[in-house]
C-alpha cells in the first residue's frame, strides 16, 4: 500500500482513535451484531440498574459489590470494542493514505481515437463507463480504464507503494490502468471501465477500512456455535439459581446467591474471550493481506486460501526468473570454450537486457574473462532489432554477431560463409530441451552456441517441499512443450504440470480438481486467464493485468508478483489457525472458570463441593470478582495475538490441531487457575474482598 500501517501500539493517533471508537461502539445497534458480547452488554446494563436500585435501599447484593461487577462488565464490553477498533484502525490508516492520493482532476475527453484533437475538458467525477480520454506526460489518470492506443511509463506508487514506474500499453496483458496514478512519459488513450464512485481505488478504500467487510461463512458458523454455548450457560445459570433458592428454602436460610452474582457467573462461563476477539481476528487477517499489497474482494477468499490444497502457478516469474539466462557455451569443432565465451562477451557488452548481462557474467565466472570498457578498441556496437534479430560489435576490422539461429545463418550465407551442420545440430538439441539457442559468429564464421535456459528461483524447491508437508499439491502452468515442462517441473520440485496451457486446459483442470473435492488457488494476469480465475476458489489477479482478469479474480495483487500466491495461502492459514487457537483457549478458559468458581460459590449450600475448592478462594464474592476481572483482562492480553496472528507453522492439519490443543487447550485450562488465585489474593491484600 502507499503507506504501510505502523505498529498498532506505537501509533498514538491510531490508539487514541481506537479508544474513542470503543465508546462509539456502545451503540445497541452495533452491539447487536455480536450476540456473545451483546449478552455481556445486557448484563452490564442489568447490574447497573441493580446498583441504582440498591442506592434506594432495595439491595440484591452489597452495593459496592454490585457497582464493582457493573464497572467490570462495562470494561469487558469496552475491551471487546477496543479489540475490534484497534484492528479497524490499521485499515482506516491505509484508507486515509489512499484518500490523500485520490484527487478530482480534469480529464481530457475525446470523441474517439481518431479525433485526438477534439478535446473536451471535464471533471473526472463526471466520466462514465465507455468514455475515452487522452492522458499525457505529467497528468494524472482520471479513472480506471484500458489503454486502447499508445504506450507510456506510469507511476503507480500511490497504489502499490513501489517507486519504480511501469509500462502500460495497448494490447496484451499490461493494458489496465488505475485512476489516481500518473503518466510520466509519452501519452496514452484510455477507455474508462468504471462508473464514478466505483473505481478500483474506491473499492480499495471501502475494503481496507472495513466498510465492505462481511462475515465469512466459517466466522458465521463459529458465531452460531458460540451463541449456542451461551444459551446453554444461560440455562445452566438459571438452573443454578433455581437449585440455590430451593436448597436455601429447605435449609431454612436466606438464599446467598444474588442475581448480580449469577449475572457475573453467566458472563464468566460464556465464551466471551473468543466472542470479543472474533471480529478483530477477521479484520486483522484482511489487514495483513492488505499490508502484503493484496486486496481481497471478500473475506471468504481469505478463508478459502487457508483451506487450499491445490496451487496452480505460472512458470515464468513464479518458479523461474522472469528472463532466461546464459547457462552454457557450446563451441563447434576447432573453437575452444574460452574463444566462444570471449566473443560472446564482446557482443554483449552493450546489451543491457537480462539475457545480455547474463552472457557477460557467465564468461567472467567460467573463464575469468574480465568485462571490457565500452570505449575499448574503438568498438562499434550493433543493437538488437526485431527486424535483424541479432546484435553484435565491430572492432579492429572484426565483426562479431550474436542472435537467433536463422538470422545468423542468413547473415553468414549472405556473406558467402557456411552455417555448419554441427551448429544446426546443437541448435536443435538445445531447442528440444526447452532452451533458447543463440548462435555466435565471428567474421562470418560460426564459433558456437550460447545455451539460454530458465533458471529456477533460489529457494523455490524448498518452498514447494514445505507446501507438500502441509498437504498442498503444486502444479506448474506453462506454454512450453511437455518435454521442456517435465524437465523444469522436476528441477523445481513441483508435483505436477500443465504443458502447452490453454484457457480451456486451465479451466478443465480446475473443474476436475473441484469435482474431486479440492480447493484450488491460481494466479493470472491476462484475458485468457479470466475463465480459470473465475472458476478457482482463490483467484489472484495481477494489478498490472487486464481488466477482465481483475474482475474475474477475488483478490488483486497490487505488486503484480506471481509468487505472492504462496504468501496469500500462508496468511489464510494463519487466520484459520489464530481463530482456532483462540477458540480453543476461550472454551478451555470457560471449563477452568467453572471449576474455579462453582465450588466457592455454592459450597455453603452444598458442603460436598468443598472437595472441589482446590484453589481455596477467600469467599464466594471474591471468587466472582476475581473471575470477572480475569475475564476482562484476558481480552486485553490477547489483543496483540489476535492482531499479529498465531505463528505460522508448516505442519499438516493433524499435527497443527494436536499442537494447538496442547498449547492453547492446556494453557487455557491452567491460566485461569493461576491468575484468578492471584487476583483473589490481591483483593484480600488490599481489603477489597
Amino acid at each position: 500500500m502507499a503507506t504501510k500501517a505502523k505498529n498498532t501500539f506505537a501509533d498514538k493517533k491510531m490508539f487514541a482513535r481506537a479508544i474513542k471508537d470503543s465508546f462509539v461502539k456502545l451503540n445497541p445497534k452495533i452491539q447487536a451484531k455480536n450476540p456473545v458480547m451483546l449478552l455481556v452488554y445486557i448484563s452490564a446494563i442489568m447490574t447497573t440498574i441493580l446498583w441504582v436500585i440498591a442506592l434506594f435501599g432495595i439491595k440484591d447484593a452489597p452495593t459496592g459489590y454490585t457497582l464493582a461487577i457493573a464497572i467490570i462488565l462495562w470494561f469487558t464490553v469496552l475491551f471487546a470494542n477496543f479489540a475490534e477498533a484497534i484492528a479497524e484502525g490499521r485499515g482506516k490508516a491505509q484508507a486515509d493514505a489512499l484518500r490523500a492520493s485520490r484527487k478530482d482532476v480534469d480529464a481530457n475527453k475525446i470523441p474517439s481515437v481518431d479525433k485526438k484533437d477534439q478535446i473536451t475538458v471535464v471533471p473526472s467525477a463526471l466520466l462514465k463507463k465507455g468514455d475515452i480520454v487522452i492522458v499525457k506526460a505529467g497528468e494524472q489518470i482520471p479513472a480506471d480504464g484500458e489503454v486502447i492506443e499508445g504506450a507510456a511509463s506510469v507511476d503507480e506508487s500511490a497504489i502499490t507503494g513501489e517507486s519504480a514506474p511501469v509500462i502500460r500499453e495497448s494490447g496484451g496483458d499490461r493494458s489496465a490502468v488505475t485512476g489516481g496514478t500518473t503518466v510520466l512519459s509519452d501519452w496514452i488513450i484510455i477507455q474508462v471501465t468504471s462508473e464514478a464512485g466505483e473505481s478500483f481505488l474506491d473499492k480499495m478504500i471501502a475494503m481496507v477500512e472495513g466498510a465492505a467487510r462481511k462475515k465469512t461463512p466459517n466466522e458465521i458458523a463459529l458465531q452460531i456455535f458460540l451463541v449456542a454455548i451461551s444459551i446453554i450457560f444461560i440455562l445452566v445459570t438459571l438452573s443454578l439459581y433455581t437449585f440455590s433458592v430451593f436448597s436455601a428454602d429447605q435449609a431454612g436460610i436466606e438464599n446467598p446467591t444474588s442475581v448480580t452474582t449469577l449475572v457475573a457467573l453467566l458472563v464468566c462461563l460464556a465464551p466471551t474471550t473468543i466472542g470479543a476477539l472474533l471480529s478483530a481476528i477477521g479484520i486483522a487477517g484482511m489487514s495483513r493481506l492488505n499490508q502484503a499489497n493484496v486486496l481481497a474482494m471478500s473475506g471468504r477468499a481469505i478463508e478459502a486460501a487457508g483451506d487450499v490444497d491445490i496451487l496452480m502457478l505460472d512458470k515464468t516469474g513464479t518458479i523461474t526468473l522472469g528472463n532466461r539466462q546464459a547457462y552454457e557455451f557450446i563451441p563447434v569443432a576447432g573453437v575452444t570454450d574460452k574463444e566462444l565465451a570471449d566473443a560472446a562477451q564482446l557482443s554483449s557488452l552493450a546489451d543491457e537486457t537480462p539475457e545480455g548481462r547474463s552472457v557477460v557474467i557467465l564468461a567472467k565466472e567460467k573463464f575469468g574473462i574480465r568485462e571490457r570498457q565500452l570505449s575499448e578498441s574503438n568498438m562499434k556496437f550493433i543493437p538488437f532489432t526485431a527486424k535483424t534479430r541479432m546484435s553484435g560489435v565491430d572492432y579492429d576490422g572484426n565483426e562479431i554477431r550474436k542472435g537467433a539461429a536463422q538470422a545468423i545463418k542468413e547473415y553468414i550465407e549472405n556473406a558467402g560463409g557456411e552455417f555448419t551442420e554441427e551448429c544446426d545440430y546443437i541448435v536443435k538439441t538445445i531447442a528440444s530441451q526447452g532452451g533458447t539457442p543463440l548462435v555466435v559468429a565471428k567474421n562470418h564464421k560460426v564459433l558456437g552456441v550460447i545455451h539460454l535456459k530458465d533458471i529456477i528461483k533460489q529457494g523455490v524447491k524448498e518452498k514447494f517441499a514445505d507446501l507438500r508437508k502441509m498437504g498442498i499439491k503444486t502444479i506448474m502452468i506453462t506454454g512450453d512443450n511437455p518435454m521442456t515442462a517435465a524437465a523444469i517441473a522436476a528441477e523445481a520440485g513441483v508435483d505436477d504440470f500443465l504443458a502447452e496451457a490453454t484457457p480451456e486446459g486451465k479451466l478443465n483442470m480446475i473443474r476436475d480438481f473441484q469435482t474431486k473435492g479440492h480447493l484450488v488457488a491460481m494466479t493470472g494476469d491476462g484475458t485468457n486467464d479470466a475463465p480459470a480465475l473465475a472458476q478457482a476458489d482463490v483467484a489472484v489477479a495481477m494489478n498490472s493485468g487486464t481488466q477482465a482478469a481483475k474482475e474475474a479474480g477475488n483478490m488483486v495483487d497490487l505488486d503484480s508478483s506471481p509468487t505472492k500466491l504462496i504468501d496469500i495461502v500462508r496468511i489464510g492459514k494463519q487466520l484459520l489457525m489464530t481463530r482456532g487457537s483462540l477458540t480453543t483457549f476461550s472454551i478451555a478458559n470457560d471449563v477452568a472458570k467453572y471449576f474455579a468458581i462453582i465450588p466457592a460459590l455454592f459450597m455453603g449450600l452444598y458442603p460436598g463441593l468443598s472437595a472441589l475448592n482446590i484453589m481455596g478462594l477467600h469467599s464466594p464474592l471474591s471468587a466472582i470478582l476475581s473471575a470477572i476481572i480475569y475475564n476482562a483482562l484476558i481480552i486485553i492480553a490477547l489483543i496483540p495475538l489476535a492482531l499479529k496472528g498465531v505463528k505460522y507453522r508448516e505442519l499438516p492439519a493433524g499435527k497443527l490441531l494436536s499442537r494447538n490443543l496442547l498449547v492453547y487447550g492446556v494453557g487455557g485450562i491452567i491460566a485461569p487457575f493461576i491468575f484468578i488465585k492471584l487476583i483473589d489474593m490481591m483483593l484480600v491484600l488490599f481489603g477489597l474482598a
